[in-house]
């Protein structure tokens, strides 16, 4: 069930989401087989709303804030890891187009397709773009191109040029996905079923205001006049802040899992016949449980502090930003250690093929290695902000 700050629309879509859990556990494990989503799995989700939550509202959206995207991504978590984790993208993608030009908003979600128009993004600018008489003309290959098969269009970034030519900022590209290729170079040891292949744009045209620039964005400036408190929030940690859920999702999969199984599984080489009568099981679980919620109630408070800030026009500055992102660090630094511990609770009969909890933990440890969310960084950078040595940290983590 929907937590009770979730707003009553929200909640019909993570109710509808919990009547699909046990279809999206039993198809997760032929999407890493597939090595992306199954198309009717995803439709499923998709026809819940799931994907089009941060659409405004004058697009038919519910302009959802990061609170409400965590727990629509943590209740697809709790079925299937990757399929959270696309979810996450795609919530990224709606959102950003949601602060860019009008006319952009338009040809994704005022055409045909309406909100089942869906925008993966990708930010690395591994590109090259040149300046033309009205846009950017478009070469580069875009790595891990998460929800890109199931959208129809793409955010990748590109470095911005003036007229002679020099870089002056970064930017995101809106291109339809039909006039990108894609290289099938997604062969990993989780998160196989997010399906992400390497994009590739060829000599792409992309008018002027299907690009936005990245540099004002970070620092609280947007193209776009939606009104709605979400799109005016702090950009990089509400980007950031929506790859949490389906850490969240996955810890709490992996804790229902293990519970679940206690009193039909015995512990190996014990007189114990149930692990669930043993103490020294019963307190890893309650350890996990411990962990995990203080985990959910720290990302909600930075969700909270995002949100709220927008509310009074507070925009935070760097060393606040920079805590945000040591904070969601954190929770997923102890989401991993807790999927750890439960999973060597569980024992060795976990690693099975069929055994859920082995694809959530190898599904977890993969995101959790993601640049958004990596804790050192946000540790180090964080902790040269106490020290007063903003500059020192910026180096560390330029664009917060």
């Amino acid at each position: 069930m929907a937590e009770p700050a979730i707003r009553p629309q929200i909640a019909a879509i993570i109710d509808r989401i919990d009547e699909l859990r046990p279809m999206l556990v039993e198809r997760a494990r032929e999407g890493e087989e597939l090595r992306r989503i199954p198309e009717d799995v995803f439709e499923a989700v998709a026809a819940t709303g799931a994907f089009s939550i941060s659409a405004p509202t004058k697009f038919g959206g519910l302009a959802a804030n990061t609170r409400e995207c965590h727990a629509v991504a943590a209740a697809i978590g709790r079925g299937d890891g990757a399929l959270s984790w696309v979810t996450g993208i795609l919530d990224s993608g709606a959102w950003v187009l949601s602060l860019m030009d009008e006319r952009a908003q338009k040809d994704v979600w005022g055409a045909e397709g309406g909100l089942d128009s869906f925008i993966s993004i990708v930010l690395a600018t591994t590109s090259e773009s040149d300046r033309v008489d009205g846009g950017y003309r478009v070469t580069g290959k875009w790595g891990y191109g998460t929800g890109s098969q199931h959208a129809t269009w793409s955010l990748l970034g590109i470095p911005l040029k003036n007229e002679q030519g020099d870089v002056v900022d970064a930017g995101l590209a809106l291109i339809p996905t039909s006039e990108l290729s894609v290289q099938d170079n997604w062969f990993v040891a989780g998160m196989k079923a997010t399906g992400s292949l390497m994009q590739v744009a060829e000599d792409v045209f992309v008018p002027e205001h299907r690009v936005f620039p990245l540099t004002a964005a970070v620092e609280g400036g947007s193209l776009g006049e939606n009104t709605e408190q979400t799109f005016r929030t702090v950009f990089v940690p509400s980007l950031f802040m929506k790859l949490i859920g389906p850490h969240l999702g996955m810890g709490r999969a992996a804790l229902d899992y293990v519970i679940a199984k206690a009193d039909s599984k015995a512990i190996a080489y014990t007189g114990y016949e149930k692990q669930a009568d043993a103490a020294a099981f019963q307190i890893a679980i309650a350890k996990a449980s411990v962990q995990l919620n203080a985990a959910e109630l720290v990302a909600a408070r930075v969700a909270d502090e995002i949100y709220d800030a927008a509310a009074n026009d507070y925009y935070a500055p760097y060393a606040e930003r920079i805590e945000m992102r040591a904070k969601a660090g954190w929770v997923v630094d102890t989401i991993t250690q807790l999927i750890n511990d439960l999973v060597t609770a569980h024992g060795s009969a976990g690693f099975a093929d069929s055994a859920l909890i082995q694809r959530v933990w190898r599904d977890q440890a993969t995101a959790a290695r993601h640049g958004h969310t990596l804790s050192a960084s946000g540790y180090e950078a964080f902790g040269k902000t106490l020290f007063g040595r903003e500059e020192d940290a910026r180096f560390v983590l330029p664009v917060v």
